[in-house]
């Protein structure tokens, strides 16, 4: 099962690497919006920012900066820019995204819209699809048939016996039951030129007790991805799989984990100690209990961690969980998360703390010499969260992927 998977996504990888063209190239300014830089930056009103070749060449105030005379201008007056969005936990499993490789473009960049480019994503993290659809997906968006984010796409690992009750179960899925067997599979994820790795460190099972991963099955997967300088995401469902993460050194929870009365003292000590960042998903326990009580406790519960996380200086990473579930507007999200963060803060957990943590140095921040990934918002995310779902054009590499009609 595991190496047929594996032989599949290793052709596909290999081809899905081979085109990195992109659309031709244009010159493209916005001019007179408000700029805020950098999630700690003042606002900079009337600003101009020029991209070319998908770098951005020129920031400044309006006058201070030559407009090519070629260029494509887009009036921002009224609004607002920053750096373009990251979404740290996505998934490309909806039957939009099925035959990816031969479904026509333009149904694909429709649905990559109304899920993603629309509400201002220049860069995800597919925590878990077929490879036979997102592998293909995104070669597409890089040789610009699509128009998309840059998809970063992690392999994932379930321990023995693990498949989730939530997951067909008739889905092949790979496990492993043993530390080599989860070395093979890390290093099949590596051999495909995969960005990362995703354990389920705690699988939910319905009325059934969770399955946990052994800690030393997670740490030979973590091992391997290390060694090739690749991140390791995790899946913890209970306390267990929280502690797992740690023996591990696992990089990034995926989720909060909001059942079980929070992180304890010692375990957000050791968390910090090893830069372990957490993707919060808080819009996700609105979607799991349709008994409004219990919903309210698990997401208070969700916010309360992420409160507890982030006072304890731990990295906070924009996710949501989407296309697992069906809530493409992130108005939610924001508005959970204001209830532990501020409104710079959620804007970082958006754009500098993901380049910052994925150690991408040309993204996160709009300055000469940074990618030209742009948002450009209706309102004013710092004078209200929710502006930040309020896109009115998405840019991804000097390229627009979305703009609002």
């Amino acid at each position: 099962m595991t190496g047929t998977w594996l032989r599949t996504a290793l052709l596909l990888g290999l081809l899905g690497t081979a085109a990195a063209a992109s659309a031709d190239a244009e010159t493209i300014v916005l001019r007179g919006g408000s700029l805020y830089a950098s999630p700690d930056a003042a606002l900079l009103p009337d600003a101009v920012i020029v991209m070319t070749d998908g770098v951005i060449s020129a920031v400044g105030k309006s006058g201070d900066v030559n407009v090519p005379a070629d260029a494509r201008v887009i009036d921002c007056s009224g609004k607002t820019v920053v750096a373009g969005f990251w979404n740290s936990h996505v998934h490309f499993t909806e039957g939009a995204w099925h035959n990816a490789a031969t479904a026509p473009a333009a149904p694909l960049t429709g649905h990559m819209q109304e899920m993603l480019t629309r509400w201002g994503f220049t860069t995800v993290w597919d925590l878990g699809s077929d490879p036979q659809d997102t592998l293909p997906l995104r070669k597409r968006i890089a040789a610009g048939e699509v128009a998309g984010p840059r998809i970063l796409m992690a392999g994932s690992i379930f321990p023995k016996d693990g498949h989730p009750a939530y997951l067909p179960a008739a889905m092949q899925l790979p496990e492993a039951t043993t530390p080599d067997e989860a070395t093979q599979l890390a290093r099949g994820y590596m051999a495909l030129n995969l960005d990362g790795v995703k354990l389920f460190t705690g699988v939910y099972k319905g009325g059934k007790p969770v399955v946990n991963m052994d800690p030393a099955i997670a740490r030979a997967a973590v091992d391997v991805a290390h060694a090739a300088a690749k991140p390791v995401f995790a899946h913890p469902q209970n306390q267990v799989g929280v502690d797992t993460v740690i023996a591990a050194g696992v990089d990034i929870l995926a989720h909060s984990n909001p059942t079980e009365g929070g992180y304890t003292t010692e375990q957000l000590a050791r968390l910090k100690a090893q830069g372990t960042a957490l993707i919060p998903t808080l819009s996700l326990y609105t979607t799991v209990v349709l008994i409004p009580d219990v919903t309210n406790r698990l997401v208070a519960a969700a916010v309360n961690e992420l409160k507890q996380f982030s006072e304890n200086g731990g990295p906070i990473l924009f996710g949501t969980d989407v296309g697992f579930i069906k809530l493409y507007d992130t108005t939610l999200e924001y508005e959970l998360m204001h209830r532990a963060l501020s409104e710079r803060q959620v804007l970082a957990s958006l754009t500098s703390n993901p380049a910052q943590y994925f150690k991408a140095a040309k993204k996160g921040r709009v300055e000469q010499g940074f990618d030209a990934d742009l948002v450009v918002l209706d309102g004013d995310p710092l004078s209200d969260v929710r502006n930040l779902a309020k896109v009115s054009t998405t840019i991804r590499a000097g390229h627009v992927i979305y703009q609002k009609p």
